[in-house]
């Protein structure tokens, strides 16, 4: 009789394939945005990580690799911009990343876009319009 042998176990940082939700980090200081971006995320099936200033946002995106970041533009302690700028230059794959901003300013939106921001919306922003860019980044267009 021949002895079972256990399947092979994946590495400890593996998920089996089709079973990991998409990850999204939304890093910013404003409770309610976090709290309505966590629910919306959520209700549609993502993991949602949060950070709340931006040098907790990039130690998390490098930690935790994220499939996307919501990324507020004004922060304490290190702003949106910083936070883009440093995960273009150390990621060899770039992460997808939307910036929010309540900044009304076209040169931070032509700064952001310079430095490969994948969509751009300004606060207040229609939920389902940030929810589209979400579905639009993750999962490609529908068909």
């Amino acid at each position: 009789m021949a002895a079972d042998n256990p399947p092979p176990s994946l590495p400890p940082d593996s998920k089996p394939a089709g079973a990991a939700k998409p990850r999204v980090l939304v890093v910013d200081d404003d409770i309610e945005i976090i709290e309505s971006l966590r629910y919306a995320l959520g209700a549609k099936g993502y993991e949602v990580l949060i950070a709340r200033d931006g040098n907790q946002g990039l130690a998390m995106a490098e930690r935790e690799d994220p499939d996307l970041v919501i990324l507020d533009m004004m922060m304490p302690k290190r702003s949106g911009f910083l936070v883009l700028e440093r995960l273009r230059r150390t990621r060899p794959v770039p992460i997808k990343v939307i910036m929010i901003t309540a900044n009304e300013g076209s040169r931070h939106k032509a700064y952001a876009e310079m430095l490969g921001v994948d969509d751009y919306l300004r606060k207040p922003f229609a939920m389902d319009r940030l929810m589209d860019s979400v579905d639009r980044l993750l999962r490609g267009p529908a068909a």
